[in-house]
């Protein structure tokens, strides 16, 4: 079984190359999305067509959102919490690995609750819980381990972030089907998905988010 020794991982030295793509992620972090500027309005028009492919969308304000999980006609409401960057996860999952995406989407895995959590809607939590997890915001040297592992990580790949936003999505959905979750359970479940994800992240031959066992989950 892989172990947690902490001595193989680096320490809190921050890299040119760490910062420049630490401070990269964090101005995403910092935009709202903002549904009068074109460029947003092009992102949301992308995730529907790597969604629904070839079927049409009827307008940026439309009930056909709903089928995706967002909880009304406008998506941009649902961005509050997050931003601009859980549209930017919720594009890269589609595109990156499509399979799961649409399995998770249509919830085809599993034995599923009758009353499933919202597809769209249970991204943009996901990536406020790794935000929150990863703890980016602080300064630039890192204040957690787990901030360090990850800075690491970001080194290897500029897309870390969102490849450990897919990995994240496969474990919640993997969690939601192990405890037989409803609803009201998505909190508890997001947080055994992190508590998963910390274990993972701390183990001693992961060094790049493909390494974690998790990862594998995905298609």
């Amino acid at each position: 079984m892989k172990g947690s020794t902490l001595t193989s991982h680096p320490n809190s030295f921050v890299s040119k190359l760490q910062e420049e793509r630490l401070n990269r992620l964090r101005h995403r972090m910092k935009v709202y999305f903002d549904g009068s500027r074109p460029d947003h309005q092009e992102a949301l028009r992308a995730l529907w067509s790597a969604t629904y492919a070839g079927k049409e969308l009827h307008g940026l304000l439309s009930d056909q959102w709903k089928e995706m999980g967002w909880q009304g006609r406008d998506p941009s409401t649902d961005f509050r919490g997050a931003g601009f960057i859980s549209l930017e996860n919720l594009l890269f999952f589609a595109k990156t690995f499509s399979t799961s995406f649409q399995c998770l989407l249509k919830k085809q895995g599993g034995n599923r609750s009758t009353w499933e959590y919202p597809f769209a809607v249970a991204g943009v939590n996901i990536t406020f819980m790794i935000m929150q997890m990863l703890d980016l915001d602080a300064s630039v040297k890192p204040r957690t381990f787990i901030r360090s592992v990850f800075l690491q990580m970001l080194s290897e790949n500029e897309w870390a972030f969102d490849l450990l936003y897919c990995v994240a999505f496969v474990v919640m959905d993997k969690q939601w089907l192990e405890k037989n979750a409803t609803y009201m359970e998505f909190n508890e479940v997001l947080k055994s998905t992190r508590t998963q994800l910390e274990r993972e992240l701390l183990m001693d031959d992961v060094l790049r988010i493909e390494d974690m066992p998790s990862f594998t989950l995905l298609c």
